[in-house]
């Protein structure tokens, strides 16, 4: 059995921000040249979330959405967490959308339905953050 690592960096412009990066999980799937196994991708930051679903702004844009009425960022007094820091909201929105996923890989290409790809969700951001490719197979 054969094991690749590798960590993704990334650096959002905005606090919240969701990114597309099957790309980048693709690329290091050609460098593992594992061609069956698991991939495992996980944000390795309490306030960052990896999940899969559909690429389009809208939908990505009722993501925020539904996530603002959830845990509004503001009044940052309404979080006990927010004491030293002021992302208590940001703690939730990463545990609704999920820490890390597991893609299956089968003839060296990842087994995604017709519309899934891979996002990096981020809710408390500017500032370096990584995500961790794990590919283990053969």
């Amino acid at each position: 059995m054969k094991s690749y690592r590798k960590e993704l960096w990334i650096h959002t412009k905005k606090r919240r921000e969701f990114i597309n990066i099957t790309g980048d999980i693709e690329k290091c799937l050609i460098e593992s040249e594992i061609s069956e196994g698991l991939i495992l991708v996980n944000a390795m930051h309490i306030t960052a979330s990896v999940f899969i679903n559909d690429y389009e702004t809208g939908l990505l844009n009722d993501f925020e959405r539904f996530l603002e009425k959830l845990a509004p960022e503001k009044p940052y007094s309404q979080y006990e967490h927010n004491g030293y820091e002021d992302n208590g909201d940001a703690h939730i929105k990463r545990t609704i959308m999920g820490r890390e996923v597991v893609i299956a890989i089968t003839d060296g290409k990842m087994d995604f339905g017709p519309w899934e790809q891979v996002f990096y969700g981020e809710f408390d951001g500017m500032r370096d953050k990584r995500i961790l490719v794990k590919i283990i197979g053969e």
